[in-house]
């Protein structure tokens, strides 16, 4: 089952301003029905929003995780804000021409300077509070994902991809590999079993005298690679 988050993610109580005018929305009801629909079956939430509402992209959030069935993500256009939140919900696909972006929390308010103090402090909690997001999708430190909100980041593909933001490179022919999830081989506990048939072949199967020249020597050189790193190697004279 697909589900959309286009244009504006907002409050339940709000949904009703953008439906009236024709306006693409998301909300957490919608979200909620649409997974009581899909009834444990694969989901597939298709991502094109400039955000919006902080809590309400939380709630949605929360249900994704909750849902006893794979939820898959596709960044389509532009996940950004609230958006970017959603987007770390589950296993997350970007299309190459789309952007992801992280920044801080804002809002606006009036009052003196103790209001303004305290929804200072209001809004450096909400910005832990949406970092940890990105926290639990990537590993990352908070320190790093705060720094990211702040410069109000705009993120591609390739990066999102390197940063584990996303997990997959839509339309990629080749699957990206991480090479630090492979250790490097001790040289002297391995061991390397080359059949001799496939070694008779290398080393005689030449037609002409510089082929066969050049193969003795190379011949030379894996019998010598391999007694000096003790791999098992034969001498094949």
């Amino acid at each position: 089952m697909d589900i959309e988050i286009k244009g504006i993610i907002c409050s339940d109580s709000d949904a009703w301003y953008y439906e009236w005018f024709g306006e693409s929305c998301a909300y957490p009801q919608m979200v909620n029905k649409a997974l009581k629909n899909a009834n444990g079956e694969t989901v597939t939430l298709k991502i094109n929003s400039p955000g919006g509402d902080v809590f309400a992209a939380s709630e949605i959030y929360t249900v994704l995780k909750n849902y006893a069935g794979r939820v898959e993500i596709e960044i389509q256009g532009l996940a950004a804000s609230a958006a970017s939140i959603i987007a770390m919900a589950g296993y997350c696909k970007m299309s190459p021409t789309a952007l992801l972006m992280v920044h801080n929390v804002s809002t606006s308010a009036s009052g003196d300077h103790r209001v303004m103090e305290h929804q200072a402090e209001v809004l450096k909690k909400a910005n832990k509070t949406m970092a940890s997001a990105y926290v639990n999708k990537t590993g990352m430190s908070e320190e790093m994902a705060l720094e990211l909100m702040s410069k109000e980041s705009y993120i591609d593909a390739q990066e999102a991809l390197t940063l584990k933001l996303i997990d997959e490179i839509m339309f990629s022919e080749l699957p990206f590999v991480n090479l630090n999830n492979f250790k490097q081989p001790i040289l002297s506990n391995c061991s390397v079993n080359i059949p001799d048939d496939v070694l008779n072949r290398i080393f005689t199967n030449s037609q002409h005298k510089n082929a066969d020249f050049f193969m003795q020597k190379k011949k030379k050189e894996i019998e010598t690679t391999l007694n000096l790193l003790n791999l098992g190697g034969k001498n094949y004279e």
